[in-house]
């Protein structure tokens, strides 16, 4: 659990910022004679007009006012093709022995970083050693603002430790950009102890600095946290704006505590905010999530009635929540509203759309529609092709979603690891193993073999971010800024690198193959690659042991997991829970489901060993009953544990134990799943219980559970050849036939029933 006391308000005043600035400025309008020599020749043209507006700039910029008038000088720049030109400006500049000011080329970076030239940005910052001009700290900003922009977290982190090492004071810009880039690509404790340099520096944080670590936790499902440290600011220092209420909601539907978030807008509404359309869009997000799909209809309806427009944001949203509704046509009909409305859809639409028509199975309407977008170039979308993919393998038409595949490359859009976890899970469902392997390594090598083998088997190889981040350090300061750059960006396309998806799916491939020697191979190679092994890896490789009789080596994973302190996921223990029940050991696999319990956040582990207690002397009602209470307090029920442990007493023959399970959950009002009624009929049957048995039954019958026809025969032929339960047979038929069943199937157990009588 995190703390947040690094939070408390020290007793000291925020200090202004110095910063290094050269000691020679132009503030004012240099008269003609101080104009520097440009040219011997003196012919006016467009080119030296050119010239000396960009000279006239380069010396004025850094005494333009407002940012209105800065804007509008790099717009002026960038419009007329005259940022090459600039830079000819410093350079005649410095060769006249002007100073050249940090914030004269900073017009430039601000310039190129703004028309999106991220690189020709990052080139400019890296020759300013060239003009003797040393950065200062706007222009800290300026760069590290614009590789952020790029999620180049490594390069911004090196830039800042460039920054400090030029005694260049970084101000409260600088670390709300580091703290919010930290906090986005997953490293909290890095944007944490970023807030610890920022308050060594006499510099408090801020409204903007508390919303970047919020938004940073919700990302990490740490929403409680998230909650805490909202709290904390709210108590002690500044009062939160809009942003930062919007980013909890967000993070409270992200997780599905949908009633959680509603709650938080009474708060939102007490502290004098109005709902706005943000807040809005994450909550219809959410209940469309949830499956809520009457709410999310009030709430966009509600969200109208303010005359809160919908943006293309929330037009998604909709068109999204209308496809997983199976309402296809409502959503094709959104997309027309917004032309109406003068929005025009994205990709992000159309795949709505596109999904919708797949999951109902009209593959050739969502190929048709695909093909039609993707004429236009804005939607030569790789999410597109994804969903059709998906799609495709869904529907066992793995061969035409290879083609489809093929054709990504050939159209300039390059499959994501999304795309090749979808066919390569594909190939491995249709037993195609091969392919599923070549393919694997397809991905690994990438578009550029060359840069993936150096860097996986030279020297210099990167292994980790650590390694990574160690290179790129080297780089900066070796005055290699752009070479950085460039490494950076060549490593992310230069192939899509394998993440756990793809080695979960591989290892589930060669798990239900048989193949687990393989599975186990690969397990090891996705740690080899600097990559951690999460709770679906250990899950599926237990189950995979378990599956070839090695208990065993199953238990071992499991102690590796805890060993290595991975985040305990509840597959891991579906899978030991079922296998030992099946193994007829659940007062084991019940020990197990505690173990995962104790290390869910909020949970007390006295209240927990009370539980188990209960348990192990035969009290299971009051050990079930605790464990729904503890579930329904933290909104977080998952039936499949009391499915488990229900059948587990069935194949343990302890039939009124499973019936005490089943009890208590009807109590909850929690249904049963039709597997759990075999088991309990099955293990009825056998202990001549045979009323309890014709009531599961029953059950499963108006539930509209279709049972096989094994069990149904045996439940049957029980009762013909039961005293004084004959007459449930002939009933019993007359019920399956008027739900179903196939009525040929029991024909002769109806006559043999009647013969008995």
């Amino acid at each position: 659990m995190l703390t947040f006391s690094k939070f408390r308000k020290p007793l000291r005043l925020r200090r202004k910022n110095n910063y290094n600035t050269a000691s020679r400025t132009f503030s004012a309008a240099p008269s003609s004679e101080e104009e520097p020599h440009v040219s011997s020749a003196h012919t006016v043209d467009e080119n030296h007009l050119s010239l000396r507006f960009c000279i006239w700039t380069a010396l004025r910029f850094e005494s333009l006012g407002t940012h209105e008038y800065r804007n509008l000088v790099s717009r002026t720049l960038s419009d007329n093709n005259w940022l090459t030109l600039y830079w000819e400006a410093l350079e005649v500049l410095k060769k006249n022995g002007v100073l050249i000011t940090s914030e004269s080329v900073r017009a430039l970076i601000r310039s190129y970083s703004t028309i999106g030239l991220t690189e020709k940005a990052v080139e400019c910052f890296g020759r300013m050693c060239e003009l003797d001009c040393k950065p200062d700290a706007h222009t800290f900003n300026t760069i590290l603002r614009a590789v952020l922009r790029k999620q180049l977290f490594s390069l911004a982190f090196s830039l800042y430790n460039m920054m400090l090492k030029s005694n260049c004071c970084p101000n409260d810009f600088t670390f709300n950009m580091l703290i919010d880039g930290f906090c986005k690509s997953g490293s909290i404790k890095s944007g944490l102890a970023m807030v610890d340099e920022m308050e060594r520096g006499d510099i408090l944080p801020d409204v903007v600095t508390y919303t970047a670590i919020i938004s940073g936790l919700c990302h990490e499902r740490k929403v409680d946290d998230a909650c805490r440290l909202f709290n904390v600011m709210k108590e002690r220092w500044d009062q939160p704006d809009l942003i930062c209420y919007n980013v909890l909601i967000n993070g409270f539907c992200k997780l599905g505590r949908l009633d959680e978030a509603v709650s938080f807008l009474r708060l939102l509404e007490r502290d004098g905010f109005v709902l706005a359309r943000n807040g809005y869009s994450s909550l219809i997000d959410g209940l469309f999530r949830a499956k809520r799909y009457n709410e999310a209809h009030s709430w966009y309806a509600k969200m109208l009635k303010e005359g809160i427009r919908p943006d293309v944001i929330v037009y998604t949203i909709m068109i999204r929540g209308f496809s997983e509704e199976g309402r296809v046509g409502e959503a094709v009909r959104m997309l027309d509203e917004m032309s109406r409305r003068g929005l025009v859809p994205d990709a992000y639409c159309y795949n709505g759309v596109i999904k919708g028509l797949c999951d109902i199975g009209l593959l050739d309407r969502a190929r048709s529609l695909q093909l039609e977008v993707s004429e236009q170039d804005q939607f030569r979308d790789t999410c597109t092709y994804t969903i059709l993919i998906c799609g495709m393998c869904k529907n066992g038409m793995v061969g035409k979603a290879q083609d489809i595949f093929s054709q990504m490359e050939k159209l300039g859009c390059f499959p994501s690891v999304v795309t090749f976890n979808a066919l390569i899970n594909g190939l491995c469902k249709a037993r195609k193993l091969d392919e599923a392997h070549l393919l694997f390594y397809k991905m690994e090598i990438g578009r550029s073999p060359s840069l993936f083998f150096r860097l996986s088997q030279g020297s210099d190889r990167v292994f980790d971010t650590v390694s990574l981040q160690k290179k790129v350090e080297q780089m900066c300061e070796n005055g290699q800024v752009l070479n950085a750059y460039k490494f950076l960006i060549q490593l992310a396309d230069s192939g899509v690198v394998p993440d756990v998806i793809t080695y979960n799916i591989l290892i589930n491939g060669l798990c239900k193959a048989g193949n687990i020697n393989g599975a186990i191979k690969l397990f090891k190679d996705l740690q080899l690659k600097g990559l951690s092994p999460d709770s679906v890896t250990y899950g599926t490789l237990i189950d995979g042991l378990f599956r070839a009789d090695r208990e065993e080596d199953a238990l071992k994973i499991h102690g590796h997991m805890l060993k290595h302190e991975c985040e305990h996921g509840f597959s891991v223990y579906r899978a030991l829970m079922t296998w030992l029940c099946r193994k007829r050991k659940v007062s084991l696999a019940f020990n197990f489901y505690l173990e995962y319990l104790k290390n869910l956040p909020g949970r007390e582990v006295d209240s927990i060993d009370v539980l188990e207690e209960y348990f192990v002397t035969g009290k299971v009602e009051q050990a079930i009953r605790g464990l729904l209470e503890l579930d329904f307090k933290f909104g977080s029920f998952n039936s499949a544990p009391y499915t488990i442990l229900l059948i587990g007493f069935c194949q343990v023959k302890k039939v009124d134990e499973a019936l005490t399970i089943l009890s208590v959950l009807h109590k909850f009002n929690i249904n049963i799943n039709a597997t759990s009624c075999v088991h309990l009929i099955n293990g009825l049957c056998e202990e001549g219980k045979l009323d309890d048995a014709v009531d599961i039954f029953l059950y499963a019958l108006d539930k509209g559970f279709v049972l096989g026809s094994r069990i149904c025969k045996k439940l049957l032929e029980c009762c013909i050849h039961t005293q004084n339960k004959k007459e449930y047979a002939i009933d019993l038929i007359g019920r399956m036939k008027s739900h179903g069943y196939h009525s040929g199937s029991y024909d002769y157990l109806e006559k043999m029933t009647l013969l008995h009588q």
